[in-house]
């Protein structure tokens, strides 16, 4: 994974562990925050930071990690557990933990990510795999009035991927507590614009006005080679 030659990033696959050396500084910053959000797409639950072998030079870079869980903390499965033996980054609503071991333990406690993630090609098939999707989750975690909803929002997400991206995707649904997170990541840079409704003779426009009108919010995430769109359902919406 390309770095900056002063802070090194190194990922365990086995581990889930990313790993920081050399000097975060403002330069490097935005590699580590590529590096993180690459990390955190490629794979469901926490990932631990560990700073041990890291020194951080400036407020600037020390405020990357607190800014990266912000930018996360709507996906569906993501967060960041922080290793840093100085405590220089507790605070800014990070889990900072002074030793790998001790990160790993609540690690392991923590339940585990309920998430369900489908690899999907840009054709007029995916939607319905999506939808498949949604209702096996949302089955499996009791929160079957989501479903409809679910699925009009993934649909509408993944027909844009197709139409505008034409790019493989990968949709990742999780529940957390009374809500669905949907995320659906493609390969194009283009970001979606949502200019609120649409005048009644045009054609299309309306998958985003859609998504919105399901769910309680959504955005999108620029990251290094694309983006992931999201979006987060809440049962009280759907209740009578």
């Amino acid at each position: 994974m390309p770095t900056d030659p002063r802070c090194l990033v190194e990922t365990d696959e086995s581990s889930g562990v990313l790993r920081l050396t050399g000097v975060l500084d403002v330069a490097a910053t935005g590699t580590v925050r590529d590096a993180l959000l690459a990390w955190l797409c490629r794979r469901p639950g926490p990932v631990v930071v560990d700073l041990s072998g890291a020194r951080i030079s400036d407020s600037a870079a020390r405020r990357t990690l607190a800014e990266v869980r912000r930018e996360i903390a709507d996906w569906p499965a993501a967060d960041l557990l922080v290793v840093d033996p100085s405590g220089e980054t507790a605070g800014d609503g990070l889990s900072v933990w002074p030793t790998l071991d001790e990160a790993t333990v609540a690690l392991a406690a923590s339940p585990m990510a309920a998430a369900a993630t489908r690899e999907l090609p840009p054709d007029v098939g995916a939607a319905r795999e999506a939808r498949a999707l949604v209702l096996e989750g949302c089955a499996r975690w009791g929160i079957d009035e989501l479903a409809e909803a679910g699925c009009i929002a993934v649909t509408e997400m993944v027909n844009n991927v197709v139409a505008h991206a034409g790019t493989p995707m990968t949709v990742r649904l999780a529940p957390w507590h009374d809500t669905l997170r949907i995320g659906v990541r493609d390969h194009s840079a283009l970001q979606p614009t949502y200019a609120g409704l649409a005048p009644p003779d045009t054609a299309g426009g309306r998958g985003l006005l859609l998504i919105d009108t399901v769910a309680r919010r959504w955005g999108s995430t620029p990251l290094p080679d694309g983006k992931l769109v999201w979006a987060i359902l809440h049962t009280e919406d759907e209740r009578p």
